[in-house]
């Protein structure tokens, strides 16, 4: 075992890409009639509150891993090294995804129907408007949250235009990573970003075990009446035990109804999984079980169904083809497993269940081999795995 004092230098298997998924949050957007049209991305939406039973779900029960044919795979761009993935409605009717370029520097659009690539947005830099190694993005309303690793920032922006609104925690992140954030009052936010920061020469080396606490940091967000940025820093978290400490923090997702959170951490030469804890920054001392994983824990969506139920889909980032796992979403029991065609090597997803003109019953977008998007129908996963059928239309 490897312990966070221990300087053993690591090397990504050659099968596994580098990288972060990215989070997705809960996603409203005003509509020009002034209602408000609620829509659930689960870029990283976690589950719920009913206790999981000590014995947690095996992996060895889950069935075979099956095949779901991607509705398109998009045009590659090596030069991108896309990460992390969001949704946004246009005001067409159409449908953005919107991506992170970690090597660009820079954000790319596509159009979530097609594949077909829109625009791009950025340059390397500091800034308003400029990035260095942008990792996890999530939207809300009509603003987008991108975490910058190399500034040390999350920086806002307004859509569609992807004019900068302003930026917060320079103060206190190191090496910010994920982001996942939901609404506690009209116009207020919380918003959780996880910090992976890392020591040694090839930044390999994990913290000591009393500097885990810091690998989820927290930050109240709102907008004043003039549309102007307001950001608190509310404190960090993170267990620092050696049997359950968060040492390779990259993606998380919260679930509001059931406070829950939960949080990857790829730090295979210990134990690549996703942890649970709540809102408060307590874990509860549950994880997915270690053998769910083959590679690295990587995105996580959360699937949900108008009857409360639903499904946890988790990235498994594998060679030659990703595997995602689906869990239920109450007991984290395996619910079945499946691969594409060609999507490999996956960092971000985003899961974007409102109907689209393309996919009425929603769809999964993934990343592949950090050059492409490639999106699931919804439909087509829950015929393959016999899910319930109330959670596609």
């Amino acid at each position: 075992m490897v312990t966070p004092e221990t300087t053993v230098p690591y090397r990504r298997p050659a099968y596994i890409a580098e990288g972060f998924t990215h989070t997705c949050a809960m996603l409203k957007r005003p509509l020009r009639g002034g209602a408000i049209l609620a829509l659930t991305t689960a870029l990283l939406a976690a589950c719920s509150t009913t206790a999981l039973r000590p014995d947690a779900p095996s992996a060895a029960s889950a069935p075979p891993v099956a095949t779901v044919a991607e509705a398109y795979v998009s045009t590659a761009s090596p030069e991108e090294e896309l990460d992390s993935l969001a949704t946004w409605p246009g005001d067409q009717g159409s449908t953005w995804l919107i991506a992170t370029g970690k090597s660009s520097h820079r954000l790319v659009v596509f159009d979530a129907d097609s594949g077909e690539r829109l625009l791009e947005s950025g340059s390397e830099g500091s800034a308003p408007g400029q990035f260095d190694r942008p990792n996890g993005i999530t939207v809300y309303g009509d603003h987008l949250f991108v975490a910058e690793r190399d500034n040390h920032r999350v920086q806002v922006l307004s859509l569609p235009e992807l004019t900068p609104l302003g930026s917060f925690g320079e103060a206190q992140l190191r090496s910010p990573y994920g982001i996942w954030l939901h609404e506690t009052e009209p116009g207020e936010l919380e918003v959780y970003i996880t910090d992976s920061f890392q020591y040694g020469k090839k930044f390999d080396v994990v913290p000591p075990f009393n500097e885990l606490d810091q690998r989820v940091r927290r930050y109240r967000v709102q907008f004043d009446q003039d549309g102007r940025l307001r950001t608190s820093y509310a404190g960090s978290f993170g267990d620092t035990r050696e049997e359950s400490a968060l040492r390779m923090v990259e993606s998380l997702a919260g679930d509001p109804s059931n406070d829950r959170l939960l949080i990857a951490d790829e730090d295979r030469r210990h134990e690549s999984t996703l942890r649970e804890y709540t809102f408060s920054g307590r874990y509860t001392g549950r994880s997915l079980p270690q053998d769910s994983f083959k590679a690295e824990a990587e995105g996580v969506a959360l699937w949900t169904c108008p009857d409360g139920g639903g499904y946890w889909i988790a990235v498994d980032q594998l060679s030659p083809l990703t595997v995602f796992h689906l869990f239920d979403r109450i007991t984290l029991q395996p619910r079945g497993s499946f691969h594409g065609n060609t999507t490999a090597y996956t960092d971000g997803v985003a899961l974007h269940a409102a109907a689209t003109e393309r996919f009425p019953g929603g769809a999964l977008f993934a990343v592949h081999d950090d050059k492409s998007v490639t999106a699931f129908d919804l439909r087509d996963v829950a015929h393959t795995l016999g899910l319930t059928q109330g959670c596609v239309e």
